[in-house]
């Protein structure tokens, strides 16, 4: 892709908004050409048993239909859609992400809350002047809030809570009547929240506080406007709009300068837990910022074009995390990489499948640091449920798959290995796995991989397999594991060395 003058795109599907940000490329710089914004208020729609109501799912999937039209024409590439809390919260999540992709048109992955977080910072520290002071950046959201410590573009420290402006407002606020009891108790659920993560977000380790999303604005804009405050967000501003809450008594009376009317609903939640969050971290003032979680993700678009990855960078600080083998790592990976390439040849997608072929070889080692017995399983667990910042959950849930797939039997890959290039990329693993059980440097034979109409065949010299009788006894016991999964895997030597 040629990011001169190219168009970028970003989806960000929150809890109580979904927001469209269309932008374009110069330079390395990003400039806004478009933005859309629907108030669907998704967590709302979330039953107590964390079900999706049809009701939300149907207005949810309205705003993406016309998302959708507004993005048509543009590449896949170019479109980044992501989900927030409440599709990572809601059990029917993967049933309403299937008809929510179709009315996009384009791919949704359900970020993780520290994924979250880091592309929210990502977000707001691009629109904010170059500082070395430690910056708090706190995003109340319609379902979680996360809380992030950074510096210049780089966040340092991580944390997202179940807490946020739309289900605070339903858990306590319910009538839409606003007491001085609820108002309380709303308060005192979110510093309960909070305790877990005090310690790791004192006072003493910033120097200034900034608030992105559509609460801290709204909160900043009617406390300005009204008087309660100079300048941005103060504790004494808030006091006095919650005991002007309280006066009024109903949302649906609010009328208030700053005051939108689509956010008067969710504004008493809202309100709450930013009071706790004042209190239990000992903020002063709070400035709002206008990058939030749709900026970071076109940022993030960016550095991927420009092979400044976050899941490279990622898969480094893991492979150091858990001790890997890096030159056993790089073997497997060059060896199957290499294999995986000839069977994936022609394909379109065959540049972004070798990439994620390379993160599965570089860590599929990793559980050999809690046990060597059944590491590919450890290894498999730990890939799908780490935080793994620049992945997706469904992106670690596929490379969790396939280092499962690289070790022992075949059968418990039965109906996971549901497409062709998944097969291919496990084939290409195992084998590279297999031919480098030595774990060093060998004279690896001349050897080519293709694919047939019932499977794979693997090409060798002529006479190799008999000169080397352990390769050749484990692949032909891989030819019995791919007929488990009826999957022919033929092993070829041709009198001449391909």
């Amino acid at each position: 892709m040629t990011l001169e003058h190219s168009t970028l795109a970003a989806v960000d599907l929150g809890s109580n908004s979904f927001r469209l940000q269309i932008a374009r490329v110069v330079d390395d710089q990003i400039y806004p050409l478009d933005s859309l914004r629907d108030m669907v208020r998704l967590a709302a729609g979330l039953t107590p048993d964390n079900h999706l109501e049809d009701s939300a799912a149907s207005r949810a999937l309205d705003c993406l239909h016309r998302f959708g039209e507004r993005l048509r024409g543009l590449p896949p590439h170019a479109v980044r859609a992501v989900g927030t809390n409440t599709l990572r919260v809601a059990e029917n999540s993967a049933e309403f992400l299937e008809k929510a992709e179709l009315a996009l048109g384009f791919p949704i992955e359900i970020i993780a809350g520290q994924e979250e977080a880091r592309l929210i910072y990502l977000g707001v520290s691009h629109g904010l002047p170059a500082s070395d002071e430690k910056r708090l950046v706190v995003d109340i959201g319609g379902g979680s809030t996360e809380f992030i410590i950074g510096c210049r573009l780089k966040p340092e420290k991580l944390a997202s809570l179940y807490m946020g402006c739309v289900s605070y407002t339903v858990r306590h606020f319910p009538d839409g009547r606003i007491t001085k009891t609820a108002l309380k108790q709303a308060e005192l659920a979110a510093r309960l929240e909070l305790q877990t993560i005090t310690r790791e977000f004192t006072r003493d380790l910033w120097q200034q506080a900034i608030g992105s999303s559509g609460t801290a604005r709204s909160l900043s804009d009617v406390l300005e406007q009204n008087g309660y405050s100079e300048s941005g967000i103060t504790l004494e501003g808030m006091e006095k709009l919650r005991a002007h809450l309280a006066k009024v008594g109903d949302v649906k009376k609010l009328q208030l300068p700053g005051l939108r009317p689509d956010r008067a609903q969710i504004l008493p939640g809202g309100l709450s837990i930013m009071q706790a969050i004042f209190s239990e971290l000992g903020i002063e003032r709070m400035i709002p910022a206008n990058g939030a979680l749709r900026q970071g993700v076109l940022y993030d678009m960016l550095g991927r074009f420009h092979h400044k990855d976050m899941r490279d960078v990622t898969t480094a600080q893991f492979m150091r995390r858990y001790h890997v083998d890096a030159a056993q790592a790089e073997r497997v990976c060059s060896l199957g990489k290499s294999l995986a390439g000839k069977l994936l040849s022609g394909t379109e997608e065959a540049e972004g499948e070798l990439q994620y072929f390379c993160w599965a070889a570089r860590l599929h080692e990793i559980g050999i640091s809690v046990a060597h017995g059944g590491y590919h399983k450890h290894s498999a667990y730990i890939l799908a449920n780490a935080d793994m910042p620049g992945f997706s959950k469904k992106e670690q849930l596929r490379i969790s798959q396939l280092v499962l797939g690289h070790k022992g039997s075949l059968s418990k890959m039965q109906g996971v290995l549901r497409n062709p290039v998944d097969l291919a990329l496990v084939f290409s693993l195992r084998i590279a796995s297999l031919f480098y059980r030595s774990r060093s440097e060998i004279q690896l034979p001349q050897m080519n991989a293709e694919t047939t109409e019932t499977g794979f065949r693997l090409c060798l010299p002529s006479g190799w397999l008999s000169r080397n009788p352990l390769t050749s006894a484990a692949l032909r016991e891989e030819v019995r594991e791919w007929r488990g999964l009826n999957v022919e895997l033929s092993l070829s030597e041709p009198r001449k060395s391909i």
